[in-house]
């Protein structure tokens, strides 16, 4: 469709023709520097941010509606195949999609005793660009992420579509510090989208494979068990043994998954807040545990050398540090700090020992992490058998043409 007469009165972005060629393959995004011209609408001097805009191309033909962005890299989110779609309507296919998305996780991750965390909204994935949804137990924690969607007619549709499928004893917003200064955004509501009683419910205890993990919204940080990492953190269990190191455990998903099977697990974090809560939810298993497990605060790359330099020796260590890579441009420092680790490791592994190593940068790709592996295991003289390659719980569904969405990589290997 080519704009002219029938809708005129909208704003549009014009895009460029490499951005274009790229959406027509099916991608979502539309960066800043691929925006050629930006044209408010009839009878406005502006686009208002958050608003949706028709794309075009540079002849002028739509491509689709897109959440405008006046502040971040991502200037333009799709959001609809067709071209100058109204606020209404957006409202409308959102409401649709969250419907939906929650019915994908009946399906792929229904709750159980042993089970009741997961995440039911994922962005671009769920066709809901700029929308994080997830439940712990009774609890679900809703992120806004774009000027688009942290607006108040959002707000209400996420939560009457969740409140109606789900039933929980509340629904609250938590913004991410960084991502509402790298989007200009405002203030989030202090008062819950949705509670059953007068007093807010922030804190819940939920399950991850039959053990018990605390969730506290009002406490700054993330959840201690990291919902995408669900399976990999059996998987990992399935294959340890022995003494066990969990490095950047934050708040011991893996570590007590490890002591299940273990005998002695280390778990190792920079945040003392991390590790305290990681104690309190060691106390909370200690029933469902073989292992003796301790926590040790200190620098990752730091404990690695020294333990490497003295000798230390493993069955069983997991890697599953932060993002090294938060753009391209880190992608090759990043690279140079997951060998490192990765060296590390492989020199500290007893022969048949278990390493798992995991990557969530979203800019290194798992062809370049499977080769910064093999380099290390060269380096380390160490023949590194590659048993599992894993990615997210299918929770969090990758969309084939968002290489990003495929963020998690996880390898569980067999060290001679």
């Amino acid at each position: 469709m080519r704009v002219g007469a029938e809708h005129p009165q909208g704003p549009v972005a014009m895009i460029t023709r490499r951005a274009a060629e790229r959406l027509r393959s099916g991608s979502a995004w539309v960066y800043r520097s691929e925006v050629e011209q930006v044209r408010p609408a009839m009878g406005t001097t502006a686009v208002v941010p958050g608003s949706i805009v028709t794309v075009l191309d540079g002849r002028g033909i739509a491509l689709g509606s897109a959440l405008f962005s006046a502040a971040s890299q991502i200037t333009l989110r799709m959001v609809s195949h067709a071209a100058a779609i109204s606020r209404a309507m957006y409202l409308d296919e959102l409401a649709e999609r969250v419907d939906a998305a929650i019915s994908l996780r009946e399906e792929l991750a229904p709750t159980a005793a042993a089970d009741n965390a997961r995440r039911l909204i994922f962005s671009e994935a769920d066709q809901l660009p700029g929308i994080i949804a997830d439940q712990y137990n009774d609890l679900v924690i809703v992120q806004l992420l774009t000027q688009g969607t942290a607006q108040a007619d959002v707000r209400k549709v996420l939560a009457g579509v969740i409140r109606e499928r789900l039933q929980p004893a509340a629904i609250v917003e938590r913004p991410d510090a960084r991502i509402r200064i790298v989007e200009a955004l405002g203030e989030s509501p202090v008062e819950p989208l949705f509670s059953q009683t007068p007093e807010a419910k922030l804190q819940t205890i939920f399950t991850i494979n039959g053990l018990l993990f605390a969730y506290d919204a009002s406490s700054g940080q993330k959840t201690g068990a990291f919902l995408d990492q669900r399976l990999n953190y059996a998987a990992a269990a399935a294959h340890a043994r022995g003494r066990a190191l969990d490095i950047c455990t934050y708040q011991g998903g893996f570590a007590l998954h490890l002591a299940r099977r273990c005998e002695r697990v280390t778990g190792v974090d920079a945040s003392r807040t991390a590790l305290e809560v990681a104690d309190a939810n060691l106390e909370r298993n200690l029933a469902a545990l073989s292992a003796m497990v301790d926590w040790m605060e200190a620098d990752a790359f730091d404990l690695l050398r020294e333990y490497e330099a003295a000798g230390q020796r493993y069955d069983t260590i997991v890697l599953d540090p932060p993002a090294f890579a938060k753009s391209q441009r880190a992608l090759e420092g990043a690279m140079r700090g997951y060998k490192e680790m990765n060296l590390r490791a492989l020199k500290m592994l007893t022969a048949g020992g278990t390493l798992v190593t995991c990557s969530c940068s979203q800019h290194v790709s798992l062809a370049e992490f499977q080769a910064m592996l093999a380099g290390a295991a060269a380096d380390a003289r160490r023949r590194v058998q590659v048993l599992e390659v894993r990615g997210a719980a299918p929770d969090h569904p990758a969309m084939a043409t968002l290489p990003e969405t495929q963020y998690l990589k996880c390898l569980v290997c067999r060290v001679a």
